[in-house]
């Protein structure tokens, strides 16, 4: 079982295999933060490297003040929106500001699904939703972060939050319904 103060305590001691222990326990969490919000492979992976530099270098400040995957998850979104401010990269290029217009690829999912592909095709539908759902719907249910914890993450208030959150469900429940014609709200709640 992992143990964060352990391995913390462990990496602060200068112990490069514990830092291991660590990415690897973190790595998936980075990427799924990192991936919703940068879309180019190569940036992704130098992104997903800087996040570890980066918490390699500020480790000793860290204090337990919030669990150690929260705080590893805030350093990987804001180097990845530091990223896409600078270069102008966004996943997507420009969201409609008018949602209830807001429409996703018309591709057949006939094309897009087989029994064992749903899950592809629902990150597909994620990955088209605008950036501000895409990551909150991401660090809840993918990544099973609590509001409180998104809140630390993103510093989006936690009743805009719970907005972004019903509005991002209700885009991929209508566009499920539509495509697939089955009801898998039941299935997020």
């Amino acid at each position: 079982m992992f143990n964060e103060r352990r391995v913390v305590a462990r990496v602060l001691d200068g112990d490069f295999h514990a830092f291991g222990e660590l990415v690897d326990q973190y790595e998936r969490l980075v990427f799924h933060v990192v991936s919703r919000l940068v879309s180019q492979r190569e940036d992704c992976e130098d992104l997903c490297q800087d996040v570890f530099v980066k918490v390699h270098q500020s480790l000793p400040k860290f204090a337990f003040g919030s669990k150690l995957s929260t705080w590893i998850a805030r350093i990987a979104y804001l180097t990845a929106v530091d990223h896409t401010k600078k270069t102008g990269k966004n996943r997507l290029a420009v969201y409609p500001n008018d949602l209830e217009n807001f429409h996703f690829t018309t591709e057949n999912p006939a094309q897009l699904v087989s029994r064992k592909d749903y899950q592809i095709y629902l990150e597909s539908l994620i990955a088209q939703l605008p950036e501000k759902f895409r990551i909150v719907i991401t660090l809840y249910h993918l990544d099973e972060f609590t509001l409180k914890e998104i809140e630390a993450i993103t510093a989006i208030p936690e009743g805009t939050l719970k907005s972004y959150l019903y509005r991002a469900r209700k885009l991929l429940k209508e566009q499920l319904e539509k495509q697939l014609q089955i009801n898998w709200y039941d299935h997020w709640e």
